[in-house]
């Protein structure tokens, strides 16, 4: 019986709630799931003269915003950057620059798995990578945690810095944190996210094993079978995170609902690949939510991002004032007062215009640049095109247009940027809201909630071993089913 097939039920034919279920071996259309790919390829791609975009991005000028533009009055700050960790867990461009066309995102590698898996996390598993787990000994023989729980600076009380509550990490002079992914130790609020999420699995190992032991009637879990049955556990608690916190905080519960109720209309692949219009654009939302100044502890100063505590990274920790308390940065059952992100729109945070860590010229040194000069190089159609095929009323797309002009008046009327287009639809449209109606500044508007929920959405259903593609009845525990309670539950 396969996972997806419980006692007294088979699966109905004839049904198809969603665009396709995922279908290994007949994929005929040449997608891979190691390969980019596109979800509108039949619109024309955009092309925007560089010295434009490069005068749109620049720093002091229309997109970089003057003073604190405010902030959300639902995200909490800490959804921005477990957004950065879900795009380290389902997408790395190891081969691309701005100076090349792509035509074919298929020939793009894509360096992670796109199935929301947390490889990000476990590597290749305890097979192939035993170095990420402890190695748990009774003597002679294996203990029962032995390949199973993941390996943090704490089980490593030699290592340089505050070992208690970093990563695991090498030796000196390297120093360099072992784990699934090295983009999730860039600075210290990721590298926090990470081992949050490890601590996690390593609780819930316990938690299986202790209740195993428990009961008279179970068989105790431990080696092998304890290690599959906690990452699956921890994978479907993330996964359900994604959708039920980080999905309906940035596209809005109603847009989710509506995809989980009828399904996907555009990402509708046999496999789970990454379209370039979410991961060169729509997933690129989060740079104008970022804040440059953030609080990471109670009563706590406010850090620069890019200072010299929180910024950082591939080191170890040794600064006390940058262990990261998450009841500070998201909603958990301890209720304190969390800092929201900043609003989406089209204002980005100066130092973002002008990254300090990053050698070139303005341009290069613009994040916003980047991202414009990337639309133009992977022949991303305009915003104003997907919007008109997804039937968006045309006054709305005119007033998104509009903002864009105001930005730089030589976009015209058409050809506005995806990414630039998805910004100012936030802004001047918003977030769809229960009971109707938008709220701007919130989140997503139509268009970039659409792409961005149905491809997260769509990876989960098209994969087999996620908790949409195995068992649609699945439910989280009530201790684990938020993302605050995930990322605290094993927070010294």
């Amino acid at each position: 019986m396969s996972n997806s097939e419980h006692h007294g039920m088979k699966p109905l034919e004839g049904l198809s709630p969603y665009c396709r279920m995922s279908q290994y071996g007949e994929n005929d259309d040449g997608d891979r799931d190691d390969r980019f790919g596109r979800l509108f390829g039949d619109l024309a791609p955009n092309y925007t003269r560089p010295d434009i975009l490069i005068e749109t991005g620049k720093a002091g000028g229309n997109m970089e915003d003057p003073d604190d533009k405010g902030r959300t009055d639902s995200v909490p700050v800490g959804m921005v950057f477990f957004g950065q960790f879900v795009d380290h867990d389902i997408t790395l461009d190891a081969s691309t620059t701005f100076d090349s066309v792509i035509d074919n995102p298929g020939e793009i590698a894509n360096v992670r798995t796109p199935t929301l898996d947390l490889d990000c996390i476990y590597g290749l598993g305890p097979e192939a990578q035993p170095y990420l787990f402890n190695q748990d000994r009774i003597g002679n023989k294996p203990g029962p945690f032995a390949g199973v729980k993941l390996l943090t600076g704490a089980d490593n009380p030699g290592q340089a810095g505050l070992y208690e509550h970093d990563l695991f990490r090498a030796p000196d002079p390297n120093n360099r944190a072992i784990i699934g992914d090295p983009r999730n130790d860039e600075n210290r609020i990721i590298s926090q996210i990470q081992l949050a999420i490890i601590r996690f699995h390593n609780h819930v190992a316990q938690t299986l094993y202790d209740e195993s032991m428990a009961d008279p009637d179970a068989e105790t879990l431990e080696g092998h079978d304890l290690y599959e049955a906690a990452r699956r556990t921890t994978t479907w608690h993330y996964q359900w995170a994604v959708v039920n916190d980080l999905l309906t905080d940035m596209c809005g519960k109603p847009v989710v609902e509506r995809i989980l109720g009828c399904g996907r209309e555009y990402y509708c692949g046999h496999v789970p690949l990454i379209p370039v219009e979410f991961s060169v654009a729509a997933y690129r939302f989060g740079h104008s939510m970022i804040p440059m100044k953030i609080q990471v502890q109670k009563n706590g100063n406010r850090f620069e991002l890019f200072g010299t505590k929180l910024g950082r990274g591939f080191g170890p920790l040794t600064d006390p004032d940058a262990v990261v308390d998450w009841h500070e940065l998201l909603f958990t059952p301890e209720n304190r007062t969390v800092e929201r992100a900043q609003k989406l729109d089209t204002l980005l945070a100066g130092d973002l215009l002008d990254l300090p860590f990053v050698d070139g010229n303005a341009a290069e040194k613009s994040l916003a640049t980047r991202n414009l000069l990337r639309g133009n190089a992977f022949l991303l159609p305009a915003g104003e095109k997907i919007a008109e095929l997804m039937g968006i009323d045309q006054a709305d797309i005119n007033k998104v247009v509009k903002k864009a002009n105001d930005i730089n008046s030589d976009f015209g009327d058409e050809g506005i940027p995806l990414w630039l287009y998805l910004l100012a639809e936030a802004e001047v449209i918003g977030r769809a809201e229960v009971g109707g109606g938008t709220k701007k500044g919130e989140g997503l508007g139509p268009v970039g909630a659409t792409i961005v929920a149905e491809v997260l959405i769509g990876l989960l259903e098209l994969d087999d071993h996620s908790y949409l593609g195995a068992n649609r009845n699945w439910a989280p525990r009530a201790e684990w089913n938020t993302l605050g309670k995930l990322v605290t539950v094993a927070q010294p």
